[in-house]
């Protein structure tokens, strides 16, 4: 009997050895995602401000203006660096290759699929064009400033910020640091409409840095960027306005879809005047606040969303946000000290 005893106690110390090493196990792998949790409403992540492992005496970033991700999995990162304007990485931060040094004001990157190969598109806002290049940096096309149809007297006035393509290789360019006006292109690069522009009505605007295909709109409408107004308007291709997404508070740089949810970065807050003052906003399918990184709780009183801050020191000045397959994200910033990319790990 006493024997009997002994090889139960043994037995229950070795299974609790066994679980009590399973707690230990799952604790060593869960420590790495352990730190503070930033967001609202179950749209929450971790931070690392080292995910990029890039050696930045041999890879240098200046602004990290935007960053996409292809088939494979890479993410691409666009810098105004002209010795690699095109870092390429893996999810985990390793560096896969670089390219690129024609690019001085390198500024908005796009990622298109087209009848399966994916091609990129780059706005230059020092060099006043906009170029569609292959994965590898070959150039295929270059739109320059539409001066031949009268609507810009000099090239200089012609600052692109931004492209989105449509189904039909058509080029969307938003001419944010320019004239405002939004330039509706054919695959070739001849010009087919143009709406927006400078002006005080809401079909007017002011800062249009961003512009996108809205993919969760059946008809194929534009968001674009009203940055200095705090807002998105919706447009039709055609151009007409249909909707405005205030955002109070929020300096807001490109919208990037990816699901039902809306990503932006806010570049500054409330208002293009406060150095220092940027976070991540995030909108659910009905364009409705959810979550913000870095910044304020977002509060609706009477469906009113009410102005959002900065509430923690994460950001300088994002300017980008690409979403990865696992809903993880990685934050691009302007004028921050040449920081590489940080990456937000989803963790509800």
């Amino acid at each position: 009997m006493k024997h009997r005893i002994n090889n139960s106690r043994r037995q229950f110390i070795r299974n609790a050895s066994l679980s009590l090493g399973g707690i230990w196990l799952a604790n060593g792998l869960f420590a790495r995602d352990k730190g503070p949790v930033y967001g609202h409403n179950h749209v929450q992540y971790t931070l690392d401000t080292t995910w990029s492992k890039c050696n930045p005496q041999q890879y240098p970033v200046n602004d990290c203006h935007e960053m996409v991700q292809d088939k494979k999995g890479r993410i691409f990162l666009l810098t105004n660096e002209t010795k690699n304007n095109i870092l390429i990485y893996d999810t985990k931060g390793q560096l896969l290759d670089s390219w690129g040094h024609a690019f001085p004001g390198a500024h908005g990157l796009t990622i298109h699929d087209e009848n399966g190969t994916e091609f990129l598109y780059i706005t230059d806002t020092v060099k006043h064009q906009v170029y569609k290049t292959t994965l590898s940096g070959q150039i295929l096309l270059t739109i320059d400033a539409p001066i031949e149809n009268g609507l810009y007297k000099q090239a200089e006035k012609f600052v692109p910020t931004e492209t989105t393509i449509a189904a039909n290789g058509d080029i969307f360019i938003a001419d944010g640091y320019g004239e405002q006006y939004i330039l509706h292109y054919n695959s070739k690069g001849h010009l087919l409409n143009y709406f927006g522009g400078r002006g005080e009505g809401d079909e007017h605007l002011d800062n249009a840095h961003g512009i996108l295909l809205d993919p969760r709109s059946k008809d194929g409408s534009l968001l674009v960027t009203d940055r200095t107004r705090n807002c998105f308007k919706r447009f039709s291709q055609e151009g007409k306005l249909q909707d405005i997404i205030r955002l109070p508070g929020a300096c807001v740089c490109r919208p990037v879809v990816q699901g039902d949810l809306l990503y932006a970065a806010v570049l500054r807050s409330p208002d293009m005047n406060k150095e220092g003052s940027g976070f991540v906003t995030i909108l659910d399918r009905d364009n409705k606040v959810v979550s913000n990184i870095g910044g304020s709780e977002p509060i609706y009183k009477d469906g009113q969303l009410q102005p959002m801050y900065q509430t923690d020191k994460i950001f300088v000045h994002p300017h980008d946000v690409c979403v990865d397959r696992d809903h993880n994200l990685y934050v691009a910033q302007w004028a921050a000290g040449k920081v590489y990319p940080y990456k937000l790990k989803r963790v509800s």
